[in-house]
């Protein structure tokens, strides 16, 4: 049987209790609308799972969820698996750490974060009762989906109870940049994304908000990636961006149902002739309401031929009523208003209509369908869907107004993009907005309406769970293979039974231990004896491919026949030959580069520059660890911008940034040498990142082996650089003694 195992803080239905009677009720959300959506299509997507199970807490007593059950009121969608909760421990995990600490965090409000340890423990507590409930009902082959801020911590927990658990996780809210995520105290930042990395799939509302989860990962725990992958102890973990779609058809729908277009009549014929701006949003600062406010208040003291011909429909729905923000900005949200409708309004027009209240469904799209300007200006949002509800909604007018720094922003290209700081820019574009010809308005909506059809909230949900079936099935291909007796017989089997090998051997961290100085790292007799035995087999090709240069690599190891490469393939010497230099193009980039470099050097003690013919490398192997690392990041991000669009290439090596032209790496190196050589049995061993492009080139068409643990694309894994040697001696053991060159 396959199950879905939905998780969120809240269930999607809450408990009301009328004296003795207890009914179970659907609540409102972006989430329970967009499951809830998805599963009610028929078609094949949404028959994957066989069953459907939702786990989350509910806002009521343990026994009103008990009495629900006796009177048989439970008929949903899916099967509900209630968290029962504390009092006092959910609202420190809820009211505090979730929405006093992550909530204002995340939204870049670092001002108000409170920092209390006894919240951040009680979030933990909750996530721990959350991990205990899954596993509870956990059976193999289940997908467990866990969503948003308040459940960081749950995937490694999930992960730790049940260690093969297929498991995504969605962000809802934005992830900010490292420099906003690092306020937080060491441990519990840590505690998050530990958590979060025990999902195989990690999703987010845009390329940003992935890039800043990237960013945080390496530099708080020291992880390596590649594009949205996520190398993290011995599993690869993705990162995407899947921005949450709305049911497009259904607003579509309800547009034209006789109720809506009614109330839609009923609106235009109470504000008559007058323009309709509206905006809905919950309470709360991340949604800039009184900079909304500010701007109409401006706009209607710039161009006042627009008094009593217009009226601003201003919903504010209840939101965290027990928060004290929430409270004083409520209060000053109504101070705003009253202020603008006792200095613009007349005895027959009030420029701004307030409601604080919930909004029905159906009001809802009338508004949307009536309204001539959408003005959604939050400070920070995710998404933000009334955006995309409002687009949908739209017929044969409409204008959307929407703010620069929401995720939706991103996908709705075609609105009036403001900062919502602006006040200059928002009034700006209200004017703007008024004066647009309809045919504009027309052609603007129609664009988006394209996009938001084709990447609908089914689409999302699918595209989400296909990607995490990827994700799986990309850790299954990736597992590490511990290089164990077996795998070492039949590769020694191998090797003795074919006519032409190739050997491929990273030097530094491979034949040599990684020193603190590069020139410290010379062969000894025990390596020069091994080589040399290899190399002298009539049936081998013995090639060491280093990003060392070429003058070391000739006095080191020129007198054996065998090829070298240095500088990760820059330049060549096949045994017998000389020395070819296969860059032909010249390095005046290094003036560029060297000076950033140099900055580095003073800004990391111990750290020093090598340069190569055809490479600038920056080594940070004797800094002080952390130091060292996070100077890394911070010179590897700076060449990135100042690469990009150019012939050069960074990499992010063990303890050393280095830069060279594009197109000279171990790989394609590695792949022309296979091709030239042609050999029945390939080896190649290496210990970091350039090794990789080897293993990636070679694939399963040799016998790789990685030096270490890590996630990698290699075969096989070794524990360490010292079993290098020995299994070098069991190659030399196994070569017939007629294959010595005399």
């Amino acid at each position: 049987m396959n199950r879905l195992i939905i998780v969120s803080n809240r269930l999607p239905y809450s408990i009301e209790r009328n004296g003795d009677e207890v009914q179970l009720r659907q609540s409102s959300g972006g989430l329970v609308s967009a499951i809830k959506s998805f599963f009610e299509k028929d078609d094949p997507q949404t028959q994957q799972f066989d069953e459907r199970i939702w786990v989350g807490t509910f806002d009521a007593p343990e026994e009103d969820w008990y009495k629900v059950l006796e009177q048989g009121g439970l008929s949903t969608t899916f099967n509900i698996e209630p968290v029962f909760t504390d009092k006092d421990t959910y609202d420190e995990f809820y009211n505090g750490f979730s929405n006093s600490t992550l909530w204002p965090l995340f939204h870049y409000f670092p001002s108000i974060v409170t920092y209390e340890r006894s919240q951040f423990d009680a979030y933990m507590r909750i996530n721990a009762l959350f991990a205990q409930k899954i596993k509870e009902i956990y059976r193999p082959g289940d997908v467990v989906w866990i969503h948003d801020y308040q459940l960081m911590a749950l995937p490694a927990m999930v992960r730790k109870a049940i260690p093969d658990v297929q498991l995504g996780f969605f962000l809802h809210i934005p992830f900010p940049s490292y420099e906003i995520f690092r306020l937080m105290p060491t441990d519990w930042k840590m505690a998050l994304l530990q958590g979060l990395l025990g999902a195989d799939l990690i999703g987010f509302h845009t390329h940003d908000y992935v890039q800043h989860f990237i960013h945080s990962v390496k530099m708080a725990l020291k992880v390596e990636s590649q594009y949205n992958t996520i190398y993290y102890g011995n599993r690869t973990i993705k990162s995407d961006l899947f921005p949450i779609g709305i049911d497009f058809e259904k607003f579509r729908k309800t547009v034209k149902e006789e109720s809506v277009v009614d109330l839609s009549n009923k609106l235009q014929e109470r504000y008559g002739y007058r323009k309709i701006i509206f905006s809905v949003d919950r309470l709360d600062y991340t949604k800039g309401l009184n900079y909304r406010l500010n701007a109409y208040e401006s706009f209607l003291e710039t161009y006042p031929e627009w008094q009593q011909k217009i009226v601003f429909v201003f919903t504010v729905v209840p939101s965290r009523d027990l928060i004290p923000t929430y409270v004083e900005r409520k209060r000053q949200i109504e101070e705003k208003v009253s202020t603008i409708n006792g200095r613009f309004s007349t005895l027959d027009w009030q420029p701004i209509l307030y409601r604080y209240n919930h909004i029905s469904f159906e009001e809802l799209c009338a508004l949307y369908l009536t309204a001539d300007i959408a003005l959604i200006t939050p400070l920070r949002d995710g998404m933000n869907l009334v955006a995309k509800e409002f687009v949908a909604c739209c017929e044969d007018k409409g204008v959307l107004i929407l703010s620069e720094l929401t995720g939706a922003a991103s996908e709705l290209a075609e609105a009036l993009q403001v900062n919502p700081t602006d006040t200059t820019e928002v009034m700006a574009a209200i004017q703007q907005a008024l004066a647009m010809p309809p045919h504009e308005q027309i052609a603007r909506i129609k664009g988006m309406q394209r996009r938001l059809s084709e990447y609908n909230v089914q689409t999302w949900i699918h595209d989400f769970l296909a990607q995490l079936q990827q994700a799986r099935e990309m850790q299954e291909k990736n597992r590490i293979r511990l290089l164990d007796p077996l795998a070492i017989n039949r590769m020694l089997d191998d090797y003795a039974n074919a006519q032409k090998r190739c050997i491929m051997l990273d030097y530094d961290g491979t034949l040599a231990p990684i020193v603190r100085l590069p020139s410290m790292a010379a062969p000894g007799g025990d390596l020069l004896e091994v080589l040399s035995a290899l190399s002298a087999a009539e049936e081998n090709e013995l090639i060491i491919i280093s990003g060392r240069d070429a003058t070391t690599l000739q006095e080191w190891l020129g007198h054996l026949p065998l090829t070298l490469v240095a500088e990760h393939g820059a330049c060549i010497r096949f045994h017998g030959g000389e020395w070819q230099t296969l860059v032909t193009q010249p390095d005046d980039w290094k003036a560029q580069i060297r000076p950033i470099l140099e900055l580095f050097v003073n800004r990391c003690p111990n750290s020093f520059i090598e340069e190569k013919k055809n490479t600038l490398a920056w080594h940070y192997r004797n800094t002080d660890p952390d130091l060292g690392f996070n100077r890394s990041r911070e010179l590897r991000n700076s060449l990135l911008q100042l690469t990009t669009n150019t012939p050069l290439h960074v990499v992010d090596g063990n303890k050393v940034i280095e830069v060279r032209l594009l197109g000279v790496d171990k790989g394609s190196t590695a792949l022309n040498l296979i091709n030239q050589f042609k050999p029945e049995f390939t080896l190649c061993i290496g210990d970091d990142t350039t090794d990789e492009d080897m293993f990636k080139a070679l694939k399963d068409d040799a016998y790789t082996i990685k030096i270490g643990r890590g996630n990698t694309a290699a075969r096989y894994s070794m524990g360490a650089q010292m079993d290098v040697l020995p299994l070098l001696r069991q190659l030399v053991m196994r070569t017939p003694r007629n294959s010595y060159q005399h």
